[in-house]
């Protein structure tokens, strides 16, 4: 019997890694795609178009060079950065309390808290009251305007919730026989054993805010604010291509190729800080999704 299960074990694990395997397999093709087209020169482009493999030795950068060297991208790029910094501070510093608070199982009101923050969370207001609200209030052509909005989600507030819960009442009580309110409480308890669950829920609103185009379309007017997003959205759709990218850049990349790097440049600050923080996401997600 012990020899079935474990014949059963094996090839369970072995099926696994074979489906696994054709997701990456699936994930890796676009990637790879996108990878040549941005380091494919252009006489090869115009000779055979993208290729599917390119010799080490044809790549070329110009296609990154003509993005990072326009006078657009610089000051988009410190937007991005500005947008997603500040953006994700403001919700945590949302998050936190709101999420404690609604940890605490004595908080009077608690159940009439959580309905209407899940009603909020079923029921959106819609595009035309949220504008004229940032516009009454007199937020356009700033930064505040894509911040404000989407500062605080449900869904991470409840994980984040999920995870004080999930921590033990004794050092609540312990703090509070020592004296310490509720902010100390939370301030020297809860957030020393909360690095897990905070660089988790970072990782989600950095990753929202740093993707965010459509608010900063409504919102934001002046080019001198427009972020990273907006400018290579504008690139991909644009049927006027010189109005973002000097007509002489033409003579050594492809357009196809100033494309996709862009679409690499955007993704890098991403894929930088998720090594960094990956070893916290699993523990972060699974404690704050599960309580015992």
């Amino acid at each position: 019997m012990l020899r079935v299960r474990t014949r059963d074990a094996i090839a369970f694990q072995i099926g696994v890694a074979i489906f696994l395997s054709i997701i990456l397999f699936i994930i890796l093709i676009p990637l790879w795609r996108v990878i040549v087209t941005a380091f494919v020169p252009l006489d090869t482009y115009t000779r055979e178009g993208i290729p599917f493999f390119l010799a080490p030795w044809d790549w070329t950068v110009e296609a990154f060079r003509q993005l990072i060297t326009h006078s657009l991208f610089p000051r988009a790029l410190l937007n991005s950065f500005i947008i997603t910094g500040l953006g994700t501070i403001i919700s945590l510093l949302l998050t936190i309390p709101m999420a404690y608070g609604l940890s605490v199982k004595n908080l009077p009101g608690r159940n009439f808290f959580m309905i209407l923050i899940l009603f909020t969370y079923l029921f959106s207001p819609g595009l035309i009251p949220v504008y004229l609200l940032i516009t009454r209030m007199g937020l356009t052509d700033n930064f505040l305007a894509i911040i404000l909005p989407p500062a605080v989600s449900v869904y991470n507030t409840l994980v984040m919730m999920r995870f004080f819960e999930g921590l033990p009442d004794e050092l609540r009580e312990a703090a509070a026989l020592d004296g310490a309110n509720e902010f100390q409480i939370l301030w020297n308890v809860m957030l020393p054993l909360s690095k897990p669950i905070i660089l988790t829920i970072g990782l989600f609103y950095a990753v929202y805010f740093w993707n965010e185009f459509f608010t900063p379309i409504l919102y934001l007017n002046d080019h001198d604010l427009m972020p990273l997003p907006v400018l290579l959205r504008n690139i991909l759709i644009s049927a006027s291509f010189n109005e973002y990218v000097e007509y002489d850049a033409f003579s050594s990349s492809a357009l196809e190729s100033l494309k996709a790097a862009g679409v690499l440049i955007t993704m890098l600050p991403m894929l930088a800080i998720y090594p960094w923080i990956q070893r916290y996401f699993t523990k972060g997600t699974l404690v704050g999704g599960v309580k015992e």
